[in-house]
């Protein structure tokens, strides 16, 4: 896969040609809605036609299968396909290994030289008994190189049909789905939650939901709700019993603990929820994980961070979620959502007290457009990579790349004469925050949120990992 920026006087059909490519697996792979209109500063996913297959209409598994001569089954399972008759428009498919024609004069050697790959690995694939023995003209597979496996989890926050039909769409793409959100009640109940189709749906791909429980009451996050359940041993039995039942009737895999706006003083209070927790969930085989605010020391201040103790997450729990993004949120400044820069200072900090095996780094989907010049009490729209594009199309704005927070972002004046600022995400702020995961080698990523269409995320995933799956 190759990241394009495009160029004044850049057309599909001359990037195509670059690539050795076509416009339809261009235009498909980044969901293109018109073919002829491109932006200055957009960036392109262009697959390698060599190994990468963009899925188009009226295709089936088996006719790709036929096309690059490897087994159907062979493609499934190297894609995290569940169910091979149900494949999606736009997805890009990696090939297990390339076919190589050899020509005269060529070794084994030469071959795996020039892939990047290894004679024994070639021989084993192809079960070649003499690797001297090539003749020019033969068909030989050559296996990819591997990739780093991770695991990735999502944030959902549509959970009826339209949900249930992106979880099938991206599903192959996630470890983990966690619908957002369940709270509680005083006395330890649960609220109520319609959610069972994005359940059901993540099954069908292959990927274990997780419980959200969050203190979330009146359309916010209650801190008093928090240390009603952290000073209270007994509330939190009750609440553990009556979270495990719904765990079990509804087919949840593990909880993650979203508790914001936490008191500093129910800091140990909140460790010691977690603790009873693990005590109770894992000896059942759940997991037990939480979402810590993005902290760069252990001595920041504010009520969203003081009681977010790294090192004791850490150490309790299965994994951590950082939610690093909101830099750039809806009632601040103009800012990159998640400014890389930003995000690996909260990683430099946190990988001194956190295995980083056990750290998930939160990875936003969503981008945002701002009235300037910025006034205190305003909020910014959240738009999608899509909505981006469009607008910066239609007010004629050329995107420019931020280079220390590795962001795209634009500017462009409406039909009314206000001002706007437009950060969002694209495949260069993906392949960034992906490149990260590698530097600080993390457990994986965690997005906030789906239902904000990325089309140009999954390929750039898929190009830089394999996503580790339930076996």
């Amino acid at each position: 896969m190759n990241i394009h920026v495009v160029s004044s006087g850049d057309t599909l059909w001359r990037i195509a040609r670059r690539y050795n490519t076509t416009i339809d697996q261009i235009s498909y792979v980044n969901d293109l809605a018109d073919q002829n209109v491109l932006v200055v500063g957009q960036s392109l996913v262009v697959p390698d036609p060599t190994v990468e297959y963009v899925v188009q209409p009226g295709d089936t598994l088996w006719r790709i299968s036929q096309e690059y001569g490897i087994p159907m089954e062979e493609i499934a399972d190297f894609n995290n396909i569940a169910n091979p008759s149900l494949i999606n428009v736009g997805d890009m498919l990696q090939m297990p290994y390339r076919i190589h024609t050899v020509q005269s004069g060529q070794t084994l050697w030469m071959i795996a030289q020039r892939y990047g790959t290894t004679v024994s690995d070639i021989v084993e694939v192809n079960d070649i008994s003499n690797p001297s023995q090539i003749s020019p003209g033969q068909r030989i597979r050559v296996p990819v190189p591997p990739l780093p496996l991770i695991e990735v989890n999502a944030y959902i926050t549509q959970t009826q049909e339209e949900g249930r039909r992106e979880v099938l769409e991206v599903g192959r793409h996630l470890t983990y789905l966690s619908p957002f959100t369940y709270s509680y009640r005083e006395d330890g109940t649960l609220t109520s939650f319609n959610e069972q189709a994005v359940i059901n749906a993540a099954y069908e791909t292959n990927t274990l939901p997780l419980l959200v429980l969050t203190n979330y009451a009146n359309q916010t996050f209650d801190s008093d709700l928090a240390s009603t359940l952290f000073r209270n041993p007994e509330l939190q039995e009750t609440l553990i019993d009556n979270m495990l039942v719904v765990m079990q009737e509804k087919g949840y895999q593990g909880v993650n603990f979203d508790f914001e706006y936490v008191y500093p003083e129910d800091r140990e209070g909140y460790n010691d929820f977690l603790r009873r927790v693990v005590e109770s969930l894992r000896p059942l085989g759940y997991s037990v994980s939480s979402a810590l605010a993005p902290k760069d020391s252990g001595e920041q201040t504010g009520l969203l961070y003081e009681a977010h103790d790294y090192a004791a997450h850490g150490e309790i729990l299965d994994f951590v979620v950082l939610m690093t993004y909101e830099w750039g949120w809806a009632g601040g400044e103009p800012w990159a959502i998640a400014p890389i820069d930003e995000v690996r200072e909260v990683l430099d900090y946190a990988v001194t007290v956190i295995p980083p095996e056990k750290i998930m780094m939160g990875v936003p989907l969503y981008g945002r457009d701002w009235n300037i010049p910025w006034v205190q009490g305003t909020y910014a729209t959240t738009v999608s990579l899509d909505e981006a594009l469009n607008l910066a199309a239609q007010y004629g704005s050329d995107i420019q790349f931020h280079p220390q927070h590795k962001s795209p972002y634009f500017e462009y004046t409406d039909e009314t004469g206000q001002r706007h600022e437009v950060w969002f995400e694209d495949a260069r702020s993906a392949q960034a925050k992906y490149e990260t995961v590698k530097d600080y080698d993390l457990r994986g990523v965690s997005y906030w949120v789906l239902n904000i269409p990325f089309a140009q995320n999954w390929p750039v995933l898929e190009s830089n990992f394999r996503v580790e799956k339930e076996t």
